[in-house]
Parts: C-alpha cells; structure tokens; sequence
C-alpha cells in the first residue's frame, strides 16, 4: 500500500509551521472551484429546523461550514495546539487566575452584507447562543462564562464564573461563532439555509435536493488567512460508494469523511492514476456509551464485565484493517495527560474475569443486551463493527447480544434521550486538550444526555484542570478523571482513528485541509504547483 503519510496534526507538530506553501494571496494562481465530496449530510429536520445557525447545531459536519463562513475571535492554527487571533488583533488573559480574558477587534471587519462587525455583535453573538440554549447545541462549551461586555468599539472582555485556561480554545470554536446583529434575532433560531457571517465565504447557494452547497470567496474578509481558491463546492453523497465513483469519474476533487478501510486501500493503489491518499494522525474516537440508570446495564458489574470482554485488537485488525487503533482510554493518545486507564484496569480481553465479575455481583447469565448503532453517519464499516462487538460478547457465554441499526435523523434524538441501553458514538475533538475529551461528556449538561455524573470529576477535577494555564502541570487530575471513568464505565472508549483524505492529482494544500480538530480548512486547497 502506497499511501502519502502525513503525521499533522499538530498535536504531534512533526511538520514544521514555516513549511507554508507559497502562492499569490490574490487566488489567481488556484482559481476555480474545488469539490469536496463527503457522505455526512446538513439538512433541516424537526429536531433542527435551523441547521445552518452556529447557536442551534453542535456536529462537524455543520461546523466544517461554520469554520468557514462565520469569523470567531481566535482560531485553531495550521500546525501546533494553541490558538491564535482570527478577528481579533489581540487576545489574553488579564489577571493570573485565567478568569478575564479581553480581546481588541481588527480594525475594519465587516460581516458579508457590508454591515460593520463590532465588539457589539461578538457579544451579541455570545449572549445569543447562550440564551436560546438549544437542546443539542454548543452552549455548554461556554459553561464558565458570567458575563460579557464590550467596554469600546473594539474591546471585549469575558468574565468568567472560575478559572478557564481553556477559555481561548473555545472562542476558537463555532460556539462563538460571530453573527450579524441587524440580521439575527437574540431569542430566536435563523430557520433555513442562510447565513450572515465574514469568514474567508460566502454562502453561495445551498440545493438540499441535490445535496450541494457552494462557498464563495467573500470579497470583505478582514482576517490573516490565506484563500487559495474562489469557489468550494461541498457535494454529499448517499454512501461512500457513491462518493468514490464520482472521484473516479472526475466529478469530484477531494473525498474526506467517510471512506471505508477497503476504500481506503482501492484508492490508495489508484495513486498512480493521478489519486492520491494523504493519511493523518487523528483524535476522532469511537466509543460505547451506557444507560448507567437503565435496568441492566445500569449494573457497574455487567458494564465492567463488558470492558473486559471486548477485543480492541480484533476490532482495529479485522473490521478497521488498522486504519485506527486501539483505545483504553477516554483521552485518545498524542494529547497531554494520556492515559491507559482501561487497559491498567481490565488487560488484555479476560472471559473468566469477566465471568468473576458478574458472579461476584449476583448477575445471573447470560445478560441479554441490545447493542444499536447509526446506519448512515460514520461509515460503512460500523455495521460490521457492531456484528463484532456482538458475536465477542455471545462467544463468551456470558451474554446476549442482539444488534440494532438506525438512521442518524433518528439515532441521535433518540440517544441523546438515553433511549437506548448500549449505542455507539464518534467525537471529532472541539479543540485539542483533554478537558474537551472529559467536560463535554461528564460535566453538567452533558452533550450526551447521560444521567451519569460523578461528583469528583465534576465539581473538583475538572474546576482544578482548568486552573493550569501549563497543561502539564494538570496531567494527574486529568489521569484521575480517567481512572474514575474505567472504573465506572459510564462509556467504553474503542478506537482512535487516523484521518484519510483522497484527492485528485493537481489538488494542492490536501496536507493542510484537516485541522488538529478534523474541520476541513477549505482555504487551503487549490489548484496547480505551489512553492
């Protein structure tokens, strides 16, 4: 297999960040439209009748166009981990605790309609997002925030409620996306397919019966990034057979999410036919989440006994084809604080000890279990993966295992109101530090809905972690965190995923396309040579 390895993000920072590619800031050496195909899907239902509102939708298939067309103050880099100022000029903590942080604007930002962008609208914006509270949506990201102000024309100052060294790496995110105050309500959803922001583009047009939408260069964008091309058209697609026909019929420019490990190796000999598959390091996780109150899994014994069961290796090796790897804890690897709870609790996969386990807590066998997974939303190669867990968990003798597979527009809803007793589920990081791989899941106001919480991580190691502007100096709350959640294993992390991308020969800037959070950086694709 010949495939273009690329360790970026930079997480692990292997790519030095003066490695910037050369070209006319202008765009006129990469004209033209680029199409990126993906089988993920934006579309308005009655849970989300505003898809494209940055204070009404949490996912990263809508963030890949948020990242794009709205500006938020800071912004996640090309290469490294901290953030630097996108909108703003200049952005810091102003007192040692981390619990004011000001930001001055860039001078003469205006959003895409021509409308002045001020320190009004940043906290307007704020403000916004957090008062209509969409269920669902990012508001919990900004759950340290008190209050917000915009002392001048140009300055903005965050009050927080407790230290929150990781304040910044959230005004990187979509959850502070910057909107157009004379266009969006405060109390009020923007329903339908239209945005107002002043990202590096425009929305375009956006066809829900074709599933195609076109970003446009915004001719107004007041920022420090560099566009490599005028147009981006995002094509979605059914399956991701569908997807690759298309790059092979020239249809398509760039395929990103999600390709299937056969897929993955089809393309990856077609490099000579002028594809080319570019392979990152990545944090997307995949994990199994439990009704901690439910009536069996709601047992810690029958959840340990899993944990024991479940064979990473076979998941990675036979279902993967090692386009991932192993995961023993909720923090993938590569990230400060790291660590092999799982595996320091349960080893290598142990049927007898699993048996020990339910015996010692009175469980009768076998546990009938259902075990649901979405159909549509993290590719092909899931159902198989399912079938896996299953026959893992009937081998043993100690369960029953059935397996359930549901439409994403359903499977989430329905997850999120813990509706069901075992289901699977991938996140794709907000930014890259392990409190984003810990306060979203455990903290109060969870995002997925779970009864679970543990008072320790909630209310003392997570406030503690957050304290440390040096991250290093968290890593033992961090490692507590983890060693609390393999214990109790409200969630049972599975694999870490590596990221693919294929693209067409003459495509350029595909290294660059993925952040350390896995958003695709439209602006750096192009066309032609580059130096």
């Amino acid at each position: 297999m010949n495939r273009k390895l690329l360790v970026l993000p930079a997480v692990v920072g292997l790519l030095a960040p003066g490695l910037v590619a050369c070209g006319d800031e202008s765009g006129s050496e990469n004209s033209g439209t680029i199409v990126v195909g993906t089988t993920d899907r934006i579309e308005a239902t009655a849970e989300t009748p505003a898809p494209l509102d940055p204070a009404a939708v949490y996912d990263v298939t809508t963030w890949n166009v948020f990242r794009n067309t709205f500006q938020t103050l800071m912004r996640l880099p090309r290469a490294g981990t901290q953030p630097e100022e996108e909108a703003a000029q200049k952005c810091g903590f102003t007192d040692q605790r981390s619990e004011q942080y000001r930001c001055t604007l860039r001078e003469g930002l205006t959003f895409s309609n021509g409308h002045d962008l001020t320190a009004e609208d940043v906290v307007f914006s704020v403000k916004r997002m957090l008062g209509i509270a969409a269920p669902g949506g990012p508001a919990s990201l900004l759950d340290t925030l008190d209050r917000v102000e915009a002392p001048s024309e140009h300055e903005v100052v965050f009050h927080l409620k407790q230290p929150d060294a990781t304040f910044p790496h959230k005004l990187a995110t979509p959850a502070a996306a910057i909107v157009d105050s004379e266009v969006y309500r405060a109390d009020k959803v923007r329903e339908g397919y239209e945005i107002a922001g002043s990202g590096p583009y425009v929305l375009e047009s956006f066809d829900t019966e074709s599933g195609r939408v076109v970003l446009a260069r915004n001719e107004r964008y007041q920022g420090n990034l560099e566009v490599k091309n005028d147009r981006v058209e995002l094509r979605f697609f059914d399956d991701s057979e569908a997807m690759e026909k298309a790059m092979a019929d020239g249809d398509i420019d760039v395929m990103n999410r999600s390709l299937s490990p056969e897929q993955i190796e089809r393309l990856s000999v077609q490099e000579g036919d002028g594809i080319e598959v570019f392979e990152m390091s990545g944090q997307e996780i995949r994990y199994l989440v439990f009704a901690t109150d439910g009536k069996t899994v709601g047992r810690k014994a029958v959840r340990q006994a899993i944990a024991r069961i479940v064979d990473r290796g076979e998941l990675v090796r036979d279902v993967y084809d090692r386009t991932a790897e192993p995961l023993y804890s909720i923090v993938p690897s590569g990230l400060t604080g790291h660590h092999n709870s799982f595996f320091n609790s349960y080893g290598e996969p142990d049927v007898e000890a699993a048996r020990e386990t339910l015996e010692s807590a009175g469980v009768d066998t076998p546990v009938r279990i259902r075990l649901t997974y979405t159909t549509d939303h993290y590719g092909p190669a899931t159902a198989e993966e399912f079938k896996t867990l299953a026959k893992q968990l009937n081998d043993s003798g100690l369960f029953e295992a059935t397996v359930e597979g549901v439409p994403w527009k359903t499977y989430l809803p329905a997850a999120r109101k813990q509706q069901y007793e075992v289901y699977g589920m991938g996140w794709f990081p907000d930014f890259p530090d392990p409190d984003n791989f810990i306060a979203p899941f455990f903290g109060k106001d969870n995002f997925l809905g779970s009864r679970y919480a543990n008072n320790e991580i909630r209310s003392r190691l997570i406030p503690r972690t957050r304290v440390k502007e040096e991250r290093d100096a968290a890593v033992d709350d961090f490692v507590r965190a983890q060693d609390i959640v393999a214990d109790e294993v409200p969630v049972l992390p599975l694999w870490q995923g590596k990221q693919y991308v294929a693209a067409r020969e003459g495509v350029t800037g595909v290294e660059w396309a993925l952040n350390s959070s896995s958003v695709l950086q439209l602006w750096e694709l192009g066309r032609g040579v580059q130096g």
